[in-house]
C-alpha cells in the first residue's frame, strides 16, 4: 500500500468524530492514536519477553551496591528485551483493549502508563489522558481504538519503514491543516511532528 492509501485510511477515522468534534480537533485524536498503533505493532514480537523481564527481581547483591540505580538498570534491561529504544510493560496490546469494551478507558490508561518514560512523555505532549477521557465521555473510545486495530492497513516495520511512517504522519498533518484552514504544521508543536524521531524503531 502506498503512503496516500494508508494516510487516507487513518484520516477516515474523522468520519467517527464529525458529530462530536470540530474539524480542527481531529488531529488531536488521530495523531496520537497513529503513534500508539505504530508503537504497538513494533513491540508486538517481544511483548511477552518484556513482560517477563519486568517481573524479574533485582538481585539483592546489586541493590546493596553504592552506585546502584534500579530504575536505570530496569530501563536498560527492558529496552534490551524489547529490542528497541522503548518498551511497554502493561499486560495489554491495543487489540486486547477492544476485547473488553466495558473497561477500555481504564485499560487504555494502564496501557499508556506501561510505556517507557520517553514514550509516556511523547503521549503526554498529545495530552493523551485528556483525549482518552473525552473520547470515553462521548462514547467514541472503543470505536476509534477498534478502527486503528483493523487489518485494512499494516503499519508494521516490515511493511512501512520508519522514514515512510514519518512521511505518512506528515501527510496527515497536512490534511488536518487543510480542513482547519491553517498553514501545514501551524497547529502542531515541534514535539508532535513525527515524535518517534526521538526513538529508533
Amino acid at each position: 500500500m502506498n503512503h496516500s492509501t494508508i494516510s487516507s485510511f487513518i484520516w477516515g477515522t474523522a468520519d467517527l468524530l464529525r458529530s462530536s468534534y470540530k474539524q480542527h480537533e481531529y488531529g488531536d485524536i488521530i495523531l496520537p492514536f497513529t503513534v500508539m498503533r505504530r508503537l504497538d505493532i513494533v513491540l508486538a514480537p517481544t511483548k511477552q519477553v518484556v513482560i517477563n523481564e519486568s517481573q524479574k527481581e533485582i538481585p539483592a547483591a546489586l541493590k546493596q551496591m553504592k552506585s546502584f540505580d534500579e530504575g536505570s538498570l530496569r530501563d536498560k534491561n527492558l529496552k534490551k528485551a524489547a529490542g528497541q529504544d522503548f518498551y511497554n510493560t502493561s499486560a495489554f496490546t491495543m487489540e486486547d483493549l477492544v476485547k473488553d469494551a466495558d473497561n477500555i478507558k481504564e485499560n487504555m490508561t494502564a496501557y499508556i502508563d506501561g510505556f517507557s518514560p520517553e514514550i509516556v512523555d511523547i503521549m503526554e505532549n498529545f495530552e493523551i489522558y485528556n483525549v482518552i477521557n473525552d473520547l470515553d465521555k462521548k462514547g467514541l473510545l472503543f470505536q476509534v481504538t477498534e478502527r486503528f486495530c483493523k487489518p485494512d492497513v499494516d503499519l508494521s516495520p516490515e511493511s512501512v519503514s520508519s522514514a515512510d511512517m514519518g512521511d505518512i504522519y506528515e501527510e496527515l498533518i497536512r490534511k488536518f491543516s487543510e480542513v482547519s484552514n491553517e498553514t501545514a504544521g501551524e497547529h502542531f508543536s515541534p514535539a508532535m511532528v513525527w515524535p518517534l524521531r526521538r526513538v529508533s524503531q
